[in-house]
């Protein structure tokens, strides 16, 4: 097999039943395509059938696209992308920047299969304290209760303009409304700085150690307009100690939050997340 060829990534969901592995397997072939991966899970409750593909082409993606529409009309939902295809990253962040830096540096060694198209912020690059790289666009939108409509307005009009494939609230502590969130959907994940469900509130650490807790962790979902309820993607926990002060908690806080939300957001760019209505289907790496 050439080399050269491109590489795509295919995910499929349907209603189970049998022949689908052949039906997809099957339709790739005919197109003289070379399978570099192949995971499916049927879901033995819900009676759903997901699928995720990488291989490589000589064909372009119209003509891909094309051939895959008997699968279409056999009633599979189909996605198909070039894995070679960097998406377009716009970030939200506030105070807190460790994510924010984190996930720069994996964009900028290749780590991500992104390009950064912009960062936004409530608050300025002076309050961030962190270096931005210039070619990187940085919008300063502050918010109040009385201009909270304009800000999104704003928000949503940086993530037309921009083109952004995905949306990452990089610790950005402002609450979605109803209607950011809609627009949003489907393309936007949030860290949250809790094994959810956890404490929820300021101060999650504090009240944390307060309460003694032996194992504290974060959580990375899409967002839904369910404040913190948005399909899962990604957990981790780390233990902690009676030894252990709010402090300590935050430091291995910020190291939990950035690896889960990188795996998320990698994930996502890799096609390996498909939703299931409040669940996801996650295939590993």
């Amino acid at each position: 097999m050439n080399s050269q060829q491109t590489i795509f990534r295919l995910t499929i969901s349907c209603a189970d039943r049998p022949g689908l592995v052949a039906a997809a397997s099957g339709a790739l072939f005919k197109t003289g395509a070379n399978i570099l991966e192949a995971q499916h899970f049927a879901d033995q409750l819900g009676g759903m059938f997901f699928m995720r593909l990488e291989f490589q082409s000589d064909l372009s993606l119209p003509a891909l696209e094309a051939s895959l529409e008997g699968l279409r009309a056999d009633g599979m939902t189909v996605n198909l992308r070039c894995a070679g295809d960097p998406q377009r990253l716009l970030l939200l962040v506030s105070k807190f920047d460790h994510c924010l830096v984190d996930l720069l540096y994996r964009a900028r060694i290749g780590e991500l299969d992104a390009n950064i198209v912009g960062i936004i912020s409530n608050h300025d690059r002076e309050a961030l304290q962190t270096w931005i790289p210039e070619h990187v666009p940085f919008f300063h939108l502050p918010v109040t209760p009385a201009t909270k409509a304009q800000q999104e307005a704003r928000i949503k009009q940086v993530a037309t303009e921009t083109s952004a494939d995905l949306i990452v609230l990089a610790r950005y502590m402002q609450i979605l409304s109803d209607d950011l969130s809609a627009f949003l959907e489907g393309r936007c994940i949030n860290i949250h700085h809790s094994f959810l469900p956890g404490f929820k509130g300021a101060k999650p650490y504090h009240q944390a150690y307060a309460r003694g807790v032996k194992m504290i962790g974060a959580t990375a979902h899409y967002v839904t307009s369910d404040l913190d309820e948005g399909p899962i993607i990604r957990q981790e926990v780390e233990r902690v100690t009676h030894a252990d002060s709010p402090e300590d908690m935050v430091r291995k806080g910020r190291d939990v939050e950035r690896r889960v939300l990188a795996g998320a957001v990698r994930a996502h760019l890799e096609q390996r997340v498909i939703v299931d209505g409040h669940r996801t289907i996650v295939f590993g790496d």
